[in-house]
């Protein structure tokens, strides 16, 4: 898995910007059926003139799709979506996904378990190569062990320096899970005081600081824009680091879940 990817949520230059971003070094991106872009984000692909096996391609199934036919339908019409575009790509070859995740633990404990099942079957048919979640806590994950499946790969989760989510990040670690980052750039809201600072300090724009804490922190950020100018600027996070002291003032940020800016549904039942 790549150490960055381009976000695509709420992208109307879809296509574009993930064209932009794997011509300029980005080897992931991150969709969503719910995002309703999973045709443009193969568009973009086979525009780019990146290979297919180079690029890691994730999407996820919306918690309104939680029946075990419901995902397995959900997950075959997203194949068909990133497929369809043998204009740019013949032979179909865009027509896998190397991760694909649930995108919430909303539903309840039987639906969720149940979209679980659908794609660890698509992961077993070849449709999929590896099955995570998203905004789930602990207590969503063990129900997945309890039912004898197999455990997540990944958990993407909202996190940047004012909601850090310690004890969902805590349990991924002990337990093997990579922890993917949405929502790192804050959604633009980059005039904090410290921010302001290190940006000046190291000489780089703001956003970029906030990946650079992202990668320093173990978690894989998603940053999203749809300029190209902000989505080459958001992948030159490589070759410096932030200091420890200036790691622990942006850490010191923390508001736990009162930092959160999106929809963030990790306590739901």
């Amino acid at each position: 898995m790549p150490a960055i990817g381009l976000g695509v949520s709420l992208n109307n230059e879809c296509a574009e910007a993930c064209k932009v971003a794997l011509q300029n070094g980005y080897r992931m991106i991150d969709g969503a059926r719910h995002y309703e872009n999973e045709v443009q984000v193969g568009v973009g692909v086979g525009k780019s003139g990146v290979k297919r096996e180079d690029i890691f391609i994730t999407s996820k199934v919306f918690h309104t799709d939680y029946t075990y036919d419901g995902a397995t339908a959900a997950l075959k019409d997203s194949i068909a979506n990133l497929g369809s575009c043998k204009s740019y790509l013949p032979n179909n070859v865009l027509a896998y996904y190397d991760l694909y995740l649930t995108h919430s633990a909303t539903g309840g404990k039987d639906a969720r378990l149940a979209a679980y099942r659908a794609l660890l079957d698509g992961k077993a048919s070849g449709m999929i190569k590896s099955v995570g979640v998203s905004n789930y806590s602990a207590k969503h994950i063990e129900e997945i062990r309890e039912a004898g499946l197999e455990i997540p790969v990944v958990n993407q989760i909202e996190l940047h320096p004012f909601c850090q989510q310690k004890a969902i990040v805590e349990y991924c670690r002990k337990n093997n899970i990579v922890v993917q980052a949405y929502s790192p750039l804050v959604r633009g809201a980059l005039d904090n005081r410290v921010i302001q600072e290190l940006s000046t300090k190291y000489s780089k724009d703001p956003a970029q600081i906030l990946v650079r804490w992202s990668l320093q922190r173990g978690f894989v950020p998603l940053p999203k824009s749809s300029q190209p100018e902000r989505i080459i600027s958001n992948g030159q996070v490589f070759g410096w680091e932030i200091e420890p002291t200036d790691m622990a003032r942006l850490d010191a940020l923390d508001r736990g879940k009162e930092g959160a800016i999106t929809w963030n549904p990790v306590e739901v039942d």
